[in-house]
């Protein structure tokens, strides 16, 4: 199993993290990838097949202080985090300017 952390808008959102199997993980993150972003996950795979394994993520949830590991980052509703994360690489996010953030 990966764990995948949520981050969405809402201004009371808790950053859950849950368990995907590989096969899960592997439809929200293309190969090579760690971070996300729903309106792009939606464009790439038919809706049931999403739905199906959203569904059986969101069973999944992991407490954080038993987590081994974040292996992906999905964001919803934050569209304007896009530019930092232009290969979708998490250690590779860059500053307003393009510069390397790490």
């Amino acid at each position: 199993m990966k764990n995948i952390q949520v981050i969405d808008g809402a201004v009371n959102c808790v950053y859950d993290i849950f368990a995907a199997t590989d096969d899960e993980f592997s439809l929200v993150f293309p190969e090579g990838t760690n971070v996300a972003f729903i309106d792009e996950v939606l464009e790439r795979h038919a809706e049931q097949a999403l739905d199906d394994a959203f569904k059986n993520i969101w069973t999944r949830p992991v407490r954080k202080s038993e987590v081994m590991g974040i292996h992906g980052i999905l964001f919803y509703e934050l569209d304007a985090k896009k530019p930092y994360y232009p290969n979708r690489l998490d250690e590779d996010a860059v500053n307003p300017d393009g510069t390397r953030l790490r």
